[in-house]
């Protein structure tokens, strides 16, 4: 005798949620492989040659009239994206909320970025200008893409289970970006037997990665569902909003004071991530195979990195942990000032150090700063929390380049980031974060 089958309505949601997280994490798998493959790889070094191919006698190139060293053009157009992505974020995160329609806006940002990627097959000679428009572009609109995927999470996620998604998704990302890379690595290094020069190989890895992030971001599109927000969540709009935020955090200054620090060394971190290869190709001499090699090291072990600070988290607190993070940060950097040219393997030694403490010091921040979040406004302080990181990451490519352009020297402008790690470090210790947990309203977990 059979009987039906009948899923429970709490079934079908349930079954639904998992579709659309599993939908939520092809977004990362999607646009990860443009902040390793592009950003981290080829672009800078790629870049900066096409600039310095352009540049007058001195070394310097007149985009707009403005004199700009040649090594530094790089670093100022990633800083002039995030300032770009700063002013846009508010108007676009207003539209979301009023509308309740992420997906459209999503997918507005999502093929705007993987466009202007795609477009950098055309960057060649001295097109230093299109280079850098297009890096613009293309950097803020990943930018605003990933604030409104974000925006889904708690959507998607009841709190139980926000973690482990979120997690999944991180992990998408960064198996994507080796994926994409081991590809990259065998059509630069045999690009003679695949018959194309060595700058095609390069354009054609560049512009891969617009293909690859326009084609996979299909499958999220597909499944997340938009949500039409209560009429008195979508009641401000963008700069007024973020405005009330962040009169309400002024209520929490030890939340405050937590994210000022966060700000202050993430910066660091990002500009390492953005300017290493720069820093490897242009005073290290060494070659674009390396580079791959040394990124996809970084991207393996930035999980095995993640997961050990992890464990010592639990053991001795996110706090300390985080902070002794800096502290290899700090280390890390200073080995990378006293490199010598053209010695591939302390380079890989190098991007083993990056990648054990980048992993862990990004997601223990993001957890420690969730237990900091007054209950019932999770959606709206990590909104902030994103605008927020955007706004102070200019600050370090910025340095990066006055210091290059100053000095003339790679060197002085990777041991200038130093300074983010020192800072970031005196502002966190000061934070008595079981106070913080207490005043946010939150149960203070035994090791923090």
């Amino acid at each position: 005798m059979g009987t039906d089958t009948v899923r429970s309505p709490a079934a079908e949601e349930a079954a639904e949620r998992r579709r659309e997280q599993r939908g939520w994490y092809f977004y990362d798998w999607a646009c990860s492989v443009y902040s390793t493959s592009v950003l981290t790889v080829f672009l800078g070094p790629y870049l900066t040659s096409v600039a310095e191919a352009a540049a007058d006698a001195d070394g310097f190139v007149h985009p707009l009239g403005v004199p700009v060293r040649a090594g530094s053009f790089f670093a100022y157009a990633v800083s002039l994206s995030v300032v770009l992505a700063v002013l846009v974020m508010p108007l676009v995160g207003a539209a979301a909320d009023r509308t309740g329609r992420k997906k459209p806006l999503l997918a507005a940002a999502a093929y705007t970025g993987a466009a202007a990627t795609t477009g950098m097959f055309f960057l060649g000679g001295e097109r230093y200008l299109l280079g850098g428009a297009l890096l613009v572009v293309a950097n803020a609109a990943q930018s605003v893409a990933m604030m409104l995927y974000n925006a889904y999470l708690p959507q998607i996620a009841p709190p139980e289970e926000r973690d482990a998604v979120s997690s999944r998704g991180w992990a998408f990302g960064y198996a994507a970006g080796a994926l994409v890379l081991v590809a990259n690595l065998v059509l630069y290094t045999g690009h003679d037997a695949f018959g194309v020069s060595e700058g095609t190989a390069v354009r054609i890895c560049l512009a891969s990665a617009g293909l690859w992030w326009g084609a996979f971001a299909l499958v999220p599109l597909r499944r997340l569902r938009d949500r039409r927000a209560p009429v008195r969540e979508a009641a401000l709009p963008g700069f007024r909003q973020l405005a009330a935020t962040v009169r309400d955090m002024r209520r929490h200054p030890l939340t405050l004071a937590f994210l000022l620090a966060y700000l202050v060394y993430n910066d660091g971190i990002q500009t390492v991530i953005s300017q290493a290869s720069v820093y490897g190709s242009k005073e290290l001499g060494l070659g674009q195979s390396t580079l791959i090699v040394a990124v996809l090291l970084v991207q393996v072990l930035a999980v095995a990195g993640a997961l050990a600070l992890g464990r010592l988290a639990r053991r001795h607190g996110a706090k300390r942990t985080i902070l002794g993070s800096l502290v290899a940060w700090t280390l890390t950097l200073a080995a990378g000032y006293f490199l010598p040219a053209g010695a591939p393997v302390w380079f890989f030694v190098l991007a083993a150090g990056i990648g054990l403490v980048l992993g862990g010091s990004q997601a223990l921040s993001r957890s420690l700063f969730s237990h900091l979040v007054p209950p019932g406004k999770e959606a709206e302080y990590f909104s902030a929390y994103e605008m927020s990181d955007r706004g102070m990451s200019w600050l370090g490519p910025l340095l990066f380049g006055l210091t290059y352009q100053l000095t003339g020297s790679y060197r002085d402008a990777i041991i200038s980031l130093v300074g983010f790690f020192v800072l970031g470090f005196a502002l966190l210790a000061r934070v008595p974060v079981r106070r913080a947990i207490a005043d946010a309203g939150n149960p203070v977990p035994e090791r923090i």
